[in-house]
């Protein structure tokens, strides 16, 4: 598609329509502040999402054209090229691929951008803004559907929405100029263990020490009631007054939940591991997710455009301020990300992250025929405890899960109505 840089008056008119009729309502803009146009985002994620990508599985040619897309985005917008071009090239090696004898690995690339600061005081301190543009194409592993055997897997949501909001806020940071410098980061390898983001911080095109902050987006296109995760809020002591700050600007103002460290199962997990502050913004799991249903259909266009207006705010005021973020470390999780340890067990929960404030993960269903049907588990219960392990959310549910293989027999300790009731469940094999 083609994005046009509009004056803002018809840029507003536009969005506030193109809210309207995807479901939201768009932010009120200040004097000068560009807006998030929910057309050119839903164009974004149609094309990333389409068949003819194949679900952007990494090492494969709709992945590579998947990254050319973007590449040209940003030449489009005039962004400086931090290699020959913009692609940042590397072999991803899976570890459940070395595991099982592949150590080959597969050409992949990130795709990179810099737009220069405009104050040169503080042009040399960059804030990353990125996203994961690969996803699982036609293959079962990993997938939440695996009757659905070679069915493209587009990732609509997880993570064309992710990247369509890079691209975004890529055009909106061109027309304001920051003061600090910009970089525009999308990973591929993601969902085979956070290799892209990994690579690009081993090999970073600027000091690791002048990047001030990371912003991350992995699943924003499924905003619903208002309700939007921020994690990574503690990695740094104001961002909570800065979130709240730029969320009271918002038109109805969001319900924001999430906070904690920056470790977590998506890409500004390897920024945090360098002490660089983080934040993720997540609109929450849902039924579609790593299933071949996961569509362009079903994105909230007008949603994610609101959540670009907040993130676009919250960079401004990270930007303006005249001193670096202050740091918070936490210490890293026995496991960083699921996807990393190459198990295959699986449950068949479908979890809810966002139904209620009790700390657990919460299970908007089960699958017909699943370990969690036949243990007894259904929709509304909450998962407290998974063979031992203390479960508070998605992230400790699945380091409990994926450090069992199919076959074992654990102990789940859930909440139903209140109640603490306990069963066991032989765990089967993912993609079986």
């Amino acid at each position: 598609m083609i994005r046009q840089i509009p004056r803002l008056c018809a840029a507003f008119t536009i969005l506030s329509a193109a809210a309207c009729a995807s479901g939201g309502t768009a932010s009120a803009p200040s004097l000068g502040q560009a807006v998030a146009d929910s057309v050119a985002i839903r164009n974004d994620i149609a094309y990333l999402a389409s068949d003819k990508l194949g679900g952007r599985l990494t090492g494969t040619p709709g992945n590579d054209s998947a990254a050319a897309y973007i590449a040209r985005r940003y030449a489009s917008l005039k962004l400086r090229a931090p290699y020959p071009g913009y692609l940042q090239k590397f072999v991803a090696r899976p570890a459940a691929a070395a595991h099982a004898g592949d150590t080959a690995g597969k050409a992949t690339q990130n795709v990179v951008a810099i737009l220069p600061g405009s104050d040169p005081a503080f042009a040399g301190q960059y804030i990353v803004i990125g996203a994961h543009f690969d996803h699982l194409g036609n293959e079962t592993q990993y997938a939440m559907d695996p009757e659905a055997k070679n069915a493209i897997r587009n990732g609509a949501d997880d993570n064309a929405s992710g990247t369509a909001a890079v691209m975004q806020l890529a055009r909106m940071l061109s027309i304001s100029k920051p003061r600090r410098s910009v970089i525009f980061a999308a990973f591929s390898g993601e969902e085979a263990g956070l290799l892209g983001s990994e690579y690009f911080v081993q090999n970073p095109p600027v000091s690791l020490d002048s990047i001030v902050a990371m912003v991350n987006f992995d699943m924003v296109g499924r905003l619903k009631d208002d309700k939007l995760l921020v994690y990574g809020t503690g990695t740094a002591t104001e961002f909570s007054a800065l979130l709240d700050s730029a969320n009271r600007r918002s038109v109805p103002a969001f319900t924001v939940a999430g906070g904690g460290d920056g470790f977590g199962s998506s890409d500004q997990s390897s920024f945090y591991a360098k002490n660089i502050p983080v934040l993720h913004f997540f609109t929450d799991i849902h039924d579609d997710y790593h299933r071949a249903t996961d569509d362009v259909e079903k994105i909230n266009a007008g949603g994610e455009a609101r959540v670009v207006d907040l993130a676009y705010r919250l960079i401004e005021s990270i930007d303006d301020r005249p001193s670096r973020l202050t740091f918070v470390r936490s210490a890293p999780p026995a496991r960083m990300a699921p996807s990393s340890s190459g198990s295959q067990a699986y449950l068949g929960s479908i979890p809810n992250m966002s139904a209620g404030t009790v700390p657990g993960l919460k299970l908007s269903g089960v699958r017909a025929g699943s370990p969690a049907e036949k243990g007894g588990l259904k929709a509304d219960d909450i998962i407290v405890e998974f063979g031992g392990r203390s479960v508070t959310d998605l992230q400790t549910y699945s380091d409990a899960l994926y450090a069992h293989k199919p076959g074992d027999t654990v102990k789940v300790v859930f909440l139903r109505d209140g109640k603490r009731l306990e069963t066991s469940v032989t765990l089967g094999t993912r993609g079986g």
